[in-house]
């Protein structure tokens, strides 16, 4: 039997294999039917808006790792925060860098998927005093 640890672990490493190939399928599968992506600016993209982005060719990644990965774990919840360091474009617009990654995954019935993805674009130094 395998822990809730490494059965998440593998759904990320099917997510960054998907990303880097464009394989909208798989994406479409890891992900539950209301899935939400926040992007690192802000914008909110559904199920669908995340997926056509990979079915139009309009975003490419060329490199991803997931790594420094935390889990929370609620029952059949679990809330990652990790770092996504990333080289891609989105229509050819560069989108590279380190990101913050929040992950929220949810079991249906023996399998776990993705629910939602918040990234926020990571900054060096200290946060604000304000925010300690």
């Amino acid at each position: 039997m395998t822990s809730t640890t490494e059965e998440i672990r593998r759904v990320g490493a099917r997510w960054v294999g998907a990303e880097l190939a464009a394989d909208a399928d798989t994406l479409d599968e890891l992900a539950t039917d209301d899935f939400h992506l926040v992007g690192p600016l802000g914008f909110v993209l559904d199920k669908q808006q995340w997926l056509d982005r990979y079915r139009s060719g309009d975003f490419a990644t060329t490199a991803l790792t997931w790594h420094d990965v935390e889990e929370r774990e609620y029952g059949d919840s679990v809330v990652t925060i990790g770092t996504q360091s990333q080289e891609a474009a989105y229509k050819g617009a560069p989108s590279n860098g380190d990101f913050r990654i929040t992950h929220v995954f949810v079991r249906e019935g023996d399998r776990w998927k993705i629910a939602g993805m918040q990234l926020s674009p990571t900054a060096s130094g200290s946060p604000p005093a304000a925010a300690r």
